[in-house]
């Protein structure tokens, strides 16, 4: 039996939360394997996170930020990315990839507009639009992990977000192992996947709503596949 680390703070007014387990559930029933999950609240993931996650064989990022520990989130994250521990992010966990790669391996400050009102240039800033209980349409990159996933070169997905990735940073994606997975209509980042790594990848939308409508999410299928 093995298990997922759902890192976040979970709280059952969250749709997103409410939805996760169903989706895992069904992920599980669909493939035949025996997978179960804990929440890990960012306050428990205390330094060195290893002892938090070594007996884990994936991580999911869930939504919900401003998590509780910012720090404790990131390290998770970069355990995973580190470890070559199957991650799959969401919402948050989506800004949260892209501070724990900006920090490590772009070397800029892993800055968030949300809890650093005074940054300049974050690496995660406020959306042109807010996309809160926005069902949006996406567009995969060609020859992405994400768009074999999902066998299609668009689809909608739900949102639940104020913040996203800003485009000040695109050209960061150049020669980077971090692609990008998925746009929206007008070209912004909605998705990021890492290359030479077993299973990485980060939405900013939630693709776990879709199990409220008693349907299986692609991706977290192909999340729980990889575990």
């Amino acid at each position: 039996m093995k298990r997922i680390a759902l890192v976040g703070d979970y709280n059952d007014t969250v749709v997103a939360h409410r939805a996760i387990p169903i989706a895992l559930r069904m992920a599980v029933e669909s493939l035949g394997v025996d997978v179960r999950w804990d929440w890990l609240p960012s306050a428990t993931l205390d330094s060195p996170v290893d002892a938090h996650l070594r007996d884990y064989a994936a991580a999911w990022c869930v939504p919900g930020s401003p998590y509780r520990n910012t720090r404790g989130v990131i390290d998770a994250i970069r355990y995973a990315r580190v470890h070559s521990m199957p991650f799959l992010g969401t919402c948050g966990g989506f800004q949260h990839a892209v501070m724990e790669y900006a920090e490590a391996i772009w070397n800029i400050t892993a800055s968030h507009a949300e809890t650093d009102a005074t940054a300049v240039d974050p690496v995660i800033a406020p959306l042109v639009c807010s996309l809160l209980s926005v069902n949006d349409e996406l567009h995969f990159e060609p020859g992405s992990r994400l768009r074999n996933i999902y066998g299609c070169n668009s689809t909608r997905e739900e949102y639940q977000c104020r913040y996203g990735f800003n485009s000040v940073h695109m050209h960061r994606f150049n020669n980077s192992a971090m692609k990008i997975a998925a746009r929206d209509t007008t070209g912004e980042v909605r998705a990021i996947e890492l290359d030479n790594h077993p299973f990485f990848i980060a939405t900013l939308f939630q693709p776990e709503r879709a199990a409220l409508k008693d349907q299986l999410p692609p991706l977290v299928k192909a999340f729980v596949a990889a575990i």
